[in-house]
């Protein structure tokens, strides 16, 4: 016979699997500290032992990380995409920033379009809020915090999108590009002409979203990434016109 007696789950058990599908769904994020541990018995309704066996589970399948005097952290999983030796290489070679870009925009229009035609009313107020915030921003000049929720805003469409595997694929290409594998995001910042179309795209991103026109969200998207695009293209193209214009003022110099 294919039946079995049904058998009560374990309480850690049960914890062990809201955890990870909080870890999985992106809501608990790499680096996160889980609250204490009186505080998350208590959130979840357990005893404390039934919480440690949960805790110590999701240790061992390295999930979660105790950092001595500190607390217990969702383990700094991102970079597992990626072999240090290729990360290198992406940082050497140009042509990697544009297969990048190329990456990015495959993605996130799909991302876009999705997140127009399937995300909750949360999920496009989140977005909304982040913009509104990078108008704020822009308003006070604080370059560091437009190119900050750059990033925010483009990975919350992503999680609008309600694709699991997309969410921790990009935030894994998020993760080299904040540590500047790719390029300096900041560079895009530097001139106020860039930062007002940045803005605008991202305002046309957000109006095709908030009005679940999947089509204009998608061509928003890839707008504003063919915009980055030409826009590094630019910038390589001064610095090269640059390294040559030292060599012939050094000439003219020694001449």
């Amino acid at each position: 016979m294919p039946y079995r007696k049904v058998q009560a789950e374990k309480l850690s058990s049960a914890v062990v699997r809201q955890i990870e599908s909080l870890i999985l769904r992106g809501i608990l994020r790499p680096g996160e500290r889980l609250p204490a541990e009186r505080e998350l018995a208590e959130k979840m309704g357990v005893s404390r032992p039934s919480l440690r066996a949960a805790l110590s589970e999701l240790e061992d399948s390295q999930l979660l990380v105790t950092r001595a005097g500190s607390g217990v952290y969702v383990a700094e999983v991102l970079g597992s995409a990626f072999s240090a030796p290729l990360i290198r290489l992406f940082a050497t070679h140009d042509e990697a920033l544009f297969d990048y870009l190329a990456f990015r925009c495959d993605l996130e229009t799909l991302a876009a379009e999705r997140a127009a035609r399937l995300a909750s009313q949360t999920d496009l107020d989140i977005i909304d809020a982040i913009f509104c915030k990078m108008e704020k921003a822009a308003e006070t000049d604080d370059q560091t915090a437009e190119a900050h929720l750059d990033a925010e805003f483009h990975l919350a469409i992503i999680e609008a999108s309600h694709n699991v595997i997309m969410v921790h694929m990009m935030r894994s290409m998020f993760e080299m590009l904040r540590q500047g594998v790719f390029y300096n995001r900041q560079v895009m910042f530097d001139q106020q002409t860039t930062r007002t179309a940045l803005l605008d795209q991202h305002r046309a991103i957000n109006s095709a979203l908030q009005a679940r026109d999947a089509q204009g969200a998608k061509a928003a998207v890839a707008a504003h990434l063919g915009f980055v695009e030409s826009a590094m293209h630019d910038k390589q193209r001064m610095a090269r016109n640059e390294a040559t214009a030292q060599l012939r003022f050094s000439h003219e110099k020694s001449r």
